[in-house]
């Protein structure tokens, strides 16, 4: 198998294993992308007088075919082939000639890699913003629903106020909805086109364009100085995984509040058998497993932002090997986010509250007399205080 950067010497097969690890499999996510940003830099050499339009032509047939060809799966990256650059990259050769072997002029595995995973990231971070609004739109239909349920509120998990599902899943739908937004805010730095840069410091000697391959792929700007791209590694990553830690955080807290009030002490709330599992040892039991683990998931996704922040820590500048290891918490934190996402809206969809299960303690309404007491009397906040608690003592 020859690489691209293959000198004839062998690699040993211990070597390659450790090297490539999980990488080349991480890849498989890529393809599309880095076929995409392939043509593109291909059009933009061609427009450079660096590659003819026969080649050209033979390119852009080749790349989308092999695009085609592996969404259905007929061919995938393969441990030889190290990673997905030059899985892509032999396959046009072999295909095409010498045409594919012209492609990497102008360009490293380090801004082509870059290049396509800022693709697939700005997809990623629209398709978890819109989950995240599934969501709160889901808890909009339950509050529609619930209209007239009363539930107390609770602080150290005590009755404290009288407050209704309304008013409890609105809360957790408006946090959603700014979960949303701080994921939109990720784009401003993946919105940068990398392309161009290749090994972090630019393709002296040749007249390339890096702001028609900016076009092309529709990034918002040039990342500029080229030296700036390898140092902002890392940090696109990390704030996708950081705002993603923060919507499983509100997601498990939601979680924690239907397991609470889906217990037999509580049963405020019903689950239908379609999302619990049963007990292998107790015929009675219906498990809250989905909530279980939506609660759980909060925790691997920190696991991820921790991970992410600790490969990046005290590199020097330029390029390092460490840096192909953000994928695998990035791709598991993208992939937890956008399956718990998934499962939300039917779950929420499922909840029946049982309004008659639900009891609140008389006292729940001592602010609102203390409030009444100040209005109504014009005496001050701590008198009404002192003269509400001391009718409750009696």
């Amino acid at each position: 198998m020859t690489r691209l950067w293959d000198k004839g010497a062998p690699l040993d097969e211990q070597v390659l294993h450790y090297t490539a690890g999980e990488d080349y499999a991480l890849d498989e996510r890529l393809v599309p992308y880095d076929v995409r940003a392939s043509i593109a830099h291909a059009a933009m050499l061609h427009a450079q007088d660096l590659l003819t339009s026969a080649d050209l032509i033979a390119i852009r047939a080749g790349l989308t075919a092999l695009a085609e060809e592996h969404a259905r799966g007929e061919w995938r990256i393969e441990l030889a082939d190290e990673d997905g650059q030059t899985a892509l990259e032999r396959r046009l050769t072999e295909r095409i000639g010498a045409a594919g072997a012209r492609i990497h002029l102008g360009r490293s595995r380090n801004d082509q890699v870059l290049t396509a995973l800022r693709l697939y990231l700005r997809e990623a971070v629209a398709a978890l913003a819109s989950g995240a609004l599934a969501v709160a739109d889901a808890l909009d239909e339950l509050a529609s629903r619930e209209q007239g349920t009363a539930l107390p509120g609770y602080t150290h998990q005590q009755q404290a106020m009288p407050s209704s599902v309304p008013l409890w899943a609105g809360g957790f739908a408006a946090e959603l909805r700014d979960d949303a937004a701080g994921l939109g805010a990720v784009r401003r730095r993946i919105d940068k086109s990398p392309l161009g840069s290749a090994a972090g410091y630019g393709t002296p000697g040749l007249p390339i364009d890096r702001e028609a391959t900016r076009s092309s792929l529709g990034f918002a700007t040039v990342h500029q100085p080229v030296t700036a791209v390898q140092l902002s590694r890392g940090k696109a990553e990390a704030q996708l995984l950081f705002e993603i830690t923060l919507l499983l955080q509100d997601l498990g807290r939601f979680a924690a509040d239907v397991l609470l009030f889906a217990t037999f002490e509580f049963g405020f709330v019903t689950l239908p058998e379609g999302f619990t599992t049963g007990s292998s040892i107790m015929p009675q039991k219906r498990n809250p497993d989905v909530f279980e683990l939506i609660r759980g998931r909060s925790a691997s996704a920190q696991a991820c932002l921790t991970e992410a922040l600790g490969v990046c820590a005290k590199l020097p500048s330029g390029y390092h090997r460490d840096l192909q290891l953000l994928k695998f918490p990035l791709f598991r934190g993208i992939d937890l986010a956008l399956a718990t996402l998934a499962i939300l809206p039917p779950a929420i969809g499922a909840l029946q509250f049982r309004r008659e299960a639900i009891r609140l303690d008389p006292a729940i309404h001592a602010a609102e007399e203390v409030n009444r007491l100040v209005v109504t009397e014009g005496i001050p906040f701590r008198e009404a205080y002192q003269r509400v608690a001391a009718k409750l003592k009696r």
